[in-house]
């Protein structure tokens, strides 16, 4: 069995980044409950920039950009959960929670098709 580099791993880790520092960065922004920070937009610009270069250095395989997307808005849905568990006046977090949950289960079942598949092709 040969090992493969953590490639396709690192994106969707850089995508769930995105996702976390763009809500973040749009809460620091444009929320008066939650005080100003400069480190949501600089984590913001170096994922992207990190997600761009990325991008330009290799293609993803067949099924990585969904699970990229993914990734991306369970960022956003866990940055939006945890500020509305530090300021409750926002509002209630069940909805946001429950759809994390859905998306943690549905990415681990894609990797895992995607990693059978790979195995099969092998």
């Amino acid at each position: 069995m040969m090992i493969k580099p953590l490639g396709e791993k690192g994106t969707l880790l850089l995508a769930l980044i995105a996702g976390l520092s763009l809500n973040g960065s749009f809460s620091v922004l444009f929320s008066s409950i939650v005080p100003f920070s400069i480190f949501p937009l600089i984590s913001l610009v170096l994922s992207v920039y990190c997600l761009h270069h990325h991008y330009q250095d290799r293609a993803m395989p067949m099924g990585y950009p969904s699970l990229a997307a993914a990734s991306f808005l369970l960022g956003l849905l866990i940055y939006s959960a945890i500020i509305r568990v530090e300021y409750p006046i926002i509002g209630s977090n069940f909805i946001p929670s429950i759809l994390i949950v859905i998306l943690v289960f549905w990415i681990g079942r894609r990797l895992k098709v995607l990693r059978q598949v790979d195995q099969d092709t092998e």
